[in-house]
């Protein structure tokens, strides 16, 4: 029988890999919709990996007055793919739901649907993407429907360092978000590799003052292979500094020199964050659908997951040194 996830990330001393994509457009029929899903497991096929995240792509343009890079257009519904996709892979699905525009009732007869229809086990809320559109059911409020639900999803949330970057109280914010049936958390794509290590300190200390054991932090990472994707990222509030947009927009090769920043903030991270005990995890996604980019994001996965795994494995063989 296979594992769960919740199983699969209970050792604390592994990590816990993962493929990110979004559902194709909603006037994709389903035939076509199949075939999406089998090409992008195609590309899979030679990478070890733990499961699928699939992303509800909401639009943003509230949140920003810069135009959005690629127009939005809305997609199939993330549960409904979660479903197509666990059915083809025979992996994990973590589906994303965003409550924005839901009340309790349309909420909870998805979470129902996600369950009996989509087989769906693992979720992560989404709240409004900004605090100027009034949303008929707030975050919070889609956190206590869930509770109250008679099914128990394995619940994720958000974390984005930019928010700590600014307001430096996002670690009080997984914790709350730990309080409300949060067990792990993922990053939106990462840049800002001090940013990063910022938030998983000040997260670490505080469950440490707290006498509570860290839930685990799924890092996400995305290559970029052009201006316009470089635009994208810094359009969905992704902190890039500049030095870091400079250096792989003036490369001969834009698309590889992102997989050598992206290595590089990736062991920038777990040097400093592997002492705190922080379990942790890995999300590679494309924000594009280009082909090149694609492709570099499985390439840039083998790199970043034999990374993480030897650093893992080598603080094990530390702490069993130190113990003996």
């Amino acid at each position: 029988m296979r594992k769960s996830l919740k199983q699969r990330s209970s050792d604390h001393h592994r990590g816990i890999y993962f493929i990110g994509t979004t559902p194709p457009k909603i006037d994709t029929d389903f035939e076509m919709v199949s075939t999406i899903a089998d090409k992008l497991l195609a590309r899979l096929d030679e990478i070890s990996f733990d499961g699928l995240i699939i992303y509800d792509i909401q639009d943003e343009t509230s949140r920003i007055d810069a135009p959005r890079p690629f127009p939005f257009k809305a997609t199939h519904d993330s549960g409904t793919y979660a479903q197509l996709i666990n059915q083809k892979s025979g992996k994990p699905v973590i589906a994303y739901k965003s409550v924005a525009g839901l009340d309790e009732q349309g909420f909870n007869e998805w979470l129902s649907r996600a369950w009996y229809q989509n087989n769906v086990r693992d979720i992560v809320l989404v709240g409004s993407p900004s605090a100027q559109v009034a949303s008929s059911l707030p975050l919070n409020d889609a956190y206590r429907v869930l509770s109250e639900h008679s099914q128990e999803f394995y619940l994720g949330g958000v974390a984005i360092a930019e928010r700590h970057l600014s307001k430096k109280n996002e670690h009080i914010r997984l914790l709350g978000k730990s309080n409300k049936g949060c067990e792990y958390y993922i990053t939106q794509a990462v840049y800002n590799a001090q940013a990063t290590i910022d938030m998983l300190t000040s997260y670490a200390e505080e469950c440490e003052l707290n006498n509570i054991k860290p839930n685990r932090v799924i890092l996400t990472f995305s290559p970029c292979g052009s201006a316009k994707t470089l635009e994208f990222i810094n359009w969905l509030g992704v902190s890039v500094p500049e030095e870091t947009s400079n250096r792989i927009l003036s490369a001969d090769d834009p698309l590889y020199e992102s997989i050598k920043v992206n290595y590089s903030n990736l062991q920038k991270i777990l040097d400093a964050v592997i002492p705190l005990n922080i379990p942790l995890g890995l999300n590679i996604e494309s924000l594009t659908n280009r082909k090149t980019e694609i492709d570099a994001s499985i390439l840039m996965y083998k790199l970043l997951k034999g990374t993480m795994d030897q650093a893992l494995a080598q603080n094990q063989i530390n702490q069993f040194v130190l113990n003996k």
